[in-house]
């Protein structure tokens, strides 16, 4: 119900191809798509927390769909991880849509009263109609939408100033439904993270397990780390060159594991390189920042094209 690999042996039992066809899709995920629909009603912000490092990556493609109508607001999370330069070009497309966005740090929380501002310009549509109606005190009621693990958790508690909700480094962490009342007024339905029936975009599929928005134990990290490298062989080749001395970033991308672990000293008794601890070092340098500010998903090529 989670990786399906399927896997073809030659007569020598030799693995010819794996390809990872994801299937990831549990019970408490359609509950949540469910609670959505049953509360958009009652709100007048849809949210969208989105990853800086992979905007198109981190998108439901279900949210689109469930927040017709609603005003809307873009979060671009853990921007202090993503190329700055790549960030802008993303604001300037949603806003070329018509959409509020905002990018925002992944650790601080100088960002709070920018991102309270931005919910209640977002809201004053909402607001307003309901001042039309006689009713002049209400909070703005916000549902914030994102896939597991890209920080939602830890984006309301910095909202409310207060541990409101519990966070955990771990996909699919939330359970059920949160309402957390904000002293600006605002009101926020915090809801579990979603993530589409289908991985039909096995792209999207390695770069949501790369930024770690899929649980470690439901992929096959040599692939995810191969296809990382091969992204960081297009984007940051110098990174390659510096960080694990891979001067060649065509070659091989066993070879270049193998250079990593040598790298980063993961060895294993007679010398032979521990790919397994070589592996997790890319992901978790990658994760953390240590290979530097890495955007995986550009904008779409037609952005480029109405400039």
């Amino acid at each position: 119900d989670k990786w399906a690999p399927c896997v073809w042996y030659d007569k020598e039992k030799r693995i010819l191809e794996v390809i990872m066809l994801i299937q990831w899709f549990p019970g408490h995920m359609a509950k949540t798509k469910r609670l959505i629909i049953e509360h958009l009603k009652m709100v007048d912000v849809a949210v969208e927390l989105l990853d800086a490092r992979i905007p198109v990556s981190s998108a439901n493609p279900m949210v689109e769909q469930l927040i017709q109508g609603k005003n809307h607001l873009v979060i671009l999370n853990k921007a202090d991880l993503a190329d700055p330069e790549v960030t802008e070009q993303w604001v300037s497309f949603y806003k070329g849509k018509g959409i509020r966005v905002i990018p925002v740090s992944s650790t601080s929380n100088k960002d709070r009263k920018k991102l309270l501002a931005a919910i209640k310009e977002t809201a004053a549509p909402a607001l307003e109609k309901w001042k039309r109606r006689g009713i002049r005190n209400r909070s703005a009621r916000i549902m914030i939408l994102g896939i597991p693990n890209v920080g939602k958790s830890t984006l309301i508690n910095r909202l409310a100033g207060t541990a409101a909700t519990r966070t955990a480094n771990t996909p699919g962490h939330t359970r059920g439904k949160q309402w957390v009342r904000l002293a600006q007024g605002l009101d926020l339905l915090d809801t579990p993270g979603v993530l589409w029936p289908k991985f039909d975009d096995q792209v999207a599929a390695l770069r949501l397990a790369a930024t770690g928005a899929i649980a470690g134990d439901v992929f096959d990290s040599f692939e995810v780390v191969s296809a990382l490298l091969k992204d960081l062989s297009v984007r940051s080749p110098e990174v390659l060159k510096e960080k694990y001395g891979i001067d060649n970033p065509e070659e091989d991308t066993l070879l270049m594991i193998e250079k990593v672990g040598r790298r980063r000293g993961s060895l294993l008794q007679g010398g032979a390189v521990d790919t397994a601890r070589a592996q997790q070092a890319v992901l978790s340098d990658f994760r953390s920042g240590k290979l530097g500010r890495i955007t995986l998903d550009g904008v779409p090529g037609d952005y480029y094209e109405n400039q």
